[in-house]
This record gives structure tokens, sequence and C-alpha cells, in this order.
């Protein structure tokens, strides 16, 4: 198994690039409309998803739990997806909820300032001052999102394994040039870490919307992380007893798939609070 995550500026030909590099490989592709409805179905309703969708939030929504909400289950779609096999994913901050695992690809899609204004004017039939208005917004919101939900540099080369140039590159070119680069990277021996990887962090989400949303533990900044046969919890929690109940509920999730063992790390911080 393997995953590609095309990340874009706009007007940068992603989806277009996307959709053929999924073509070629054979992939799934997994955009926008895919993760909307998946994310739905958990309960997340166009409000918050218009809020919080690529876009850079309101310092209140970004202190919000509807913020927590959103992130915990788009890494929940992400996952679920990516247990299915191969794919292509876009946008979203895919490069970030997949970045430390093996057999992920990060590919970056950019083009010059005059090229973008061009391809905007022509898909909004808009002046050149509206089309740069329009990048800008994406631009922010792009970069916002990335900060706000993965404390990330968007733009930044060292988060990608490959940037490519659209204006010059079209996506027949990009397709192929990624195609070679996964060639390369992704041998058998990275298809079995990838899966072992995945499996982890799938059953680490799991167990952390046990915790938070079917036993309703508050348990506040709780990240699970599962590694071989241990199950690591960190947080901050009003008291001892309310750790020792996301224990329990590890522990019993845990149960479902084999013998592992729980190891806390939750700090316990009287009278914390959360905005609502």
């Amino acid at each position: 198994m393997a995953i590609i995550t095309i990340s874009r500026e706009l007007a940068a030909l992603g989806d277009e690039t996307a959709a053929e590099l999924s073509k070629k490989l054979n992939y799934r592709l997994v955009d926008k409309n895919i993760l909307e409805r998946k994310i739905k179905s958990y309960g997340i309703d166009d409000a918050r998803l218009k809020k919080y969708d690529e876009r850079k939030p309101p310092l209140w929504a970004s202190l919000s739990q509807d913020r927590d909400n959103y992130l915990h289950f788009l890494k929940t779609s992400m996952l679920a997806e990516a247990r299915v096999g191969n794919a292509v994913f876009v946008g979203r901050g895919a490069n970030a909820i997949f970045k430390d695992i093996p057999g992920v690809l990060s590919i970056f899609l950019v083009a010059t300032p005059e090229i973008r204004i061009e391809r905007v004017k022509s898909y909004f039939h808009c002046d050149e001052k509206r089309a740069k208005r329009i990048i800008e917004e994406s631009d922010n919101d792009r970069n916002g999102f990335h900060h706000y939900f993965f404390d990330m540099d968007w733009r930044a080369p060292e988060n990608y394994l490959l940037t490519l140039n659209t204006g010059r590159t079209p996506p027949s070119v990009c397709t192929e040039v990624i195609k070679q680069l996964a060639d390369y990277h992704i041998t058998e021996k990275t298809q079995i870490l990838h899966e072992t990887r995945i499996k982890e962090a799938t059953l680490a989400q799991e167990i952390k919307h046990f915790i938070l949303y079917e036993k309703e533990a508050p348990i506040h900044f709780l990240d699970v992380v599962v590694s071989g046969d241990k199950i690591l919890l960190y947080g901050v929690a009003n008291s001892q007893a309310l750790i020792e109940a996301a224990i329990s509920a590890a522990i019993e999730k845990a149960m479902e798939y084999s013998s592992l063992t729980v190891i806390s790390k939750i700090q316990v911080v009287q009278e914390y609070s959360i905005v609502p």
C-alpha cells in the first residue's frame, strides 16, 4: 500500500494532476467531495465544514471544541480511506496527517503569480484585480489552515518530497515524474512498514474516539500513540479518576484487537477548562 498527497496553490492544476495521477497508477482519488461526505457522516454539518475546510479560522473558532471535533473527524476520515488501499489525497492537510508514515509521497504544486492570475481570470471570468484578491484569500486561508491545525508552514519545501511548477510542467508530465518517484521510493519493505503504521494510527484514532466521544471522558488535548504492543495516552485531566477512566476505556477498546499495554502520560491539572 502507498499514499500520495497533493498539496497545491490555487490555480496550480492540483485537481487535474491528482486525477490524472490516480488513473495512471490505478490509485483511488480521495478529493474534497469524498472527504466531505465522510466527515458529514460523523455529524459535522455544512456550517462547520465551511468554517474550517482549508480555511484560516477566526481566533475564537481556532480555540473552540468545534475546531477539535473537525480535526478529529478529518483524521478519522483520512485514516479510514487510507486503510482501503493505494490512494491519492488532495489537500486538507493530508501531507501533515500522514507525515510520519512510510510509503507516503508528499507533493507540492505551484505556478508563477502571472500564470495563476491568468488561470483564475479564465476560470472565474473576472478581471486581474479580482483574480489577485481571490489568490491572496486562498493563499492566506490555506496557510492559516496548516498553521492552526498542524503548526506547519504550508509552503516550506522541507515539508514535501517534491515541488513541481505546473506553469512550466503540464499535468501529464507531472504525473510521469511522480510515478517514477513512486516506483523508486515505494519498495516491498516500505509497503509492509506502511501497512503497519496505518494500522497503528487507525487503532490510535479509534481509541481516542472511544475515550472522548463514546465514553465522554473529558481528557483535554488527548493524543493516543500506538507503537508495537504499547498504547500511550497523553493529555490533561482534572482528576486522577478521569485518567483511570481513560485507561479503562483504552484497555476495553484494545481488547477488540489483541493484548496491548496501556501507558498513561496524562497530566492532572486542577480546574482546567476549554472554550466550548
